[in-house]
């Protein structure tokens, strides 16, 4: 099958990404500044609004963390398209909160369940989507399959903002409620439902045993090893896939410190951006729409084609080196324009998480995607526990006037370190697939 009749294969999937990409970002901008009003009003800075945030994304990061392998697991089972209805379905929740009213009593409720709902929803559904891909797409054109995936993502990101740029608060979450249910009614209606065939009994299988079902040769000469394992994961069920394959231990470094750094960022820019030159709910707007239209382009355009040509591992690199360059360059910003300025380098990280992906998704088998993809999610959202704890403290104090010393932008600094340190990792594991696959 070519390239192009696998692809159509995917279309009611990526119909389903970008809805739900639509709806989630249409709030995105919007919800700085209604944390801001309903905790601190009138101000541009404020340590409550910093810590809850981090709070949140801590204990979403642990929640996911326990998740994304069941839910990963539980789709290799019973297919992505059972799977994906729950996190689709609760995703509407916490939107119509806010859709409703946005007093300090319905922020309260929106804060509790928009917590407790992320730990299903929040990576979730890429983790499914990219599973989805990974069943319907040979190896050879998964990485720019999975690059096609996340610019449909990008796109939703990138309509999401603009809408958002010219709807009042209200509107948006109301748009965005609708949205959210016609994404979960659409997958429901044409989603191709896909349940793996597997020949044994799963409910009978043991937890681990001695010995794996077998060690397969794909496309590019690297070894598949299937773990036997039970369909809700344990850590020691996580730790026998990571050890089935170096290139999988070596990934789970490389999304840890990945992750690190992207929570990081998740749980300060912003803060930092308001606090350090004023920015409102457009700007925001106007900075997302800028980074994800580039990055939009990028991996519908470039991605195709230089996979093929270039290979994942080396992509991978561009990635993580062009994320760490971008994250220094914010954490000195100097003047307003800067931040827009960094956002060029959107055309180079977005090259990372397909290609990363991809790598993964060529160590395990068919029945195995769910798990793998689970697994490095959990992982991420290990490092989504760990990154706010370190970063919203750090962010408080270098934006407060009790700063030891006048560096606004010190946090970003740290969170680059982080980014470096999974391009460090990220070299070994290029060395070793190129040395393996050649």
């Amino acid at each position: 099958m070519g390239m192009e009749k696998e692809i159509k294969t995917l279309s009611h999937l990526f119909v389903t990404v970008f809805l739900w990409g639509f709806a989630t970002m249409m709030v995105v901008p919007a919800i700085t500044d209604v944390t801001m009003m309903a905790l601190c009003p009138g101000l541009d800075e404020c340590s409550l609004a910093i810590y809850l945030s981090g709070f949140q994304q801590a204990i979403i990061g642990l929640g996911t963390l326990v998740m994304m392998p069941v839910i990963g697991n539980l789709s290799d089972q019973y297919g992505r398209k059972a799977m994906l209805t729950l996190p689709l379905t609760l995703s509407i929740i916490p939107l119509a909160i806010l859709a409703y009213r946005r007093s300090i009593s319905f922020f309260y409720a929106y804060y509790a369940l928009r917590t407790l709902t992320a730990m299903v929803c929040e990576g979730s559904i890429n983790c499914l989507a990219l599973a989805y891909v990974a069943d319907n797409i040979s190896e050879r054109q998964r990485a720019s399959a999975f690059g096609i995936l996340l610019g449909v993502l990008s796109a939703s990101f990138v309509c999401g903002t603009l809408a958002a740029r010219f709807l009042s608060t209200t509107s948006a979450f109301q748009a965005a409620t609708i949205v959210s249910m016609l994404a979960a009614a659409y997958m429901r209606v044409f989603l191709k439902d896909d349940v793996p065939n597997d020949d044994d009994d799963d409910l009978t299988r043991p937890i681990i045993t001695e010995e794996t079902e077998g060690v397969n040769q794909n496309e590019s000469n690297s070894p598949v090893k299937i773990p036997v394992c039970k369909k809700i994961p344990s850590i020691r069920d996580l730790i026998c896939l990571l050890r089935s394959s170096v290139t999988l231990s070596q990934a789970a470094v490389v999304a840890f410190f990945s992750g690190l750094s992207e929570g990081g960022m998740q749980a300060s820019f912003l803060y930092f951006l308001k606090a350090q030159f004023h920015f409102n709910k457009n700007q925001f707007a106007d900075l997302m729409l800028i980074a994800g239209l580039a990055g939009t382009i990028s991996q519908l355009l470039f991605m195709p084609l230089l996979a093929p040509i270039l290979g994942e591992a080396k992509l991978l690199s561009l990635g993580l080196f062009a994320a760490c360059i971008n994250m220094f360059i914010c954490s000195i910003s100097w003047s307003a324009w800067v931040p827009y300025a960094t956002t060029a380098f959107s055309v180079l990280v977005v090259f990372a998480t397909p290609s990363f992906r991809s790598i993964v998704s060529k160590q395990v088998g068919p029945n195995e995607q769910g798990k793998a993809q689970g697994c490095i999610s959990g992982i991420s959202s290990f490092a989504n526990i760990v990154s706010p704890l370190i970063f919203s403290p750090l962010t408080a104090l270098f934006l407060s006037k009790g700063a030891p010393f006048n560096f606004p932008g010190f946090s970003i600094m740290c969170i680059g370190l982080a980014s470096v340190r999974a391009f460090t990792y990220e070299l070994l594991l290029s060395f070793y697939v190129f040395s393996r696959w050649h």
